[in-house]
């Protein structure tokens, strides 16, 4: 995925604004990337990748290694998430 391409299809939340805010923030926790424009507060499908961004952009790790599938893989695999009712993802 691209950094333009979204992360939180709920909220539109894009992965170069989840990834610098992450950087920037001073975040102590996973949980406060919801922060950012209530990503992850919707469905919960983006929450394991929000949980990577905040770890990588921790350790300072290159953004382009957090999500590797396409925008369309991505976004078929949300409609799975969400026409199965799966449990919904947390950040505990």
């Amino acid at each position: 995925m691209g950094p333009d391409d979204e992360i939180c299809y709920c909220y539109h939340v894009s992965f170069r604004k989840l990834y610098n805010f992450a950087r920037r923030g001073g975040l102590q926790r996973p949980s406060q990337m919801s922060n950012c424009l209530g990503a992850g507060t919707g469905c919960g499908w983006c929450i394991p990748i929000l949980k990577r961004i905040f770890e990588s952009a921790r350790a300072g790790a290159d953004q382009d290694l957090i999500v590797r599938m396409t925008p369309e893989q991505y976004a078929n695999a949300r409609r799975q998430y969400i026409d199965n009712r799966e449990p919904r993802n947390t950040f505990d």
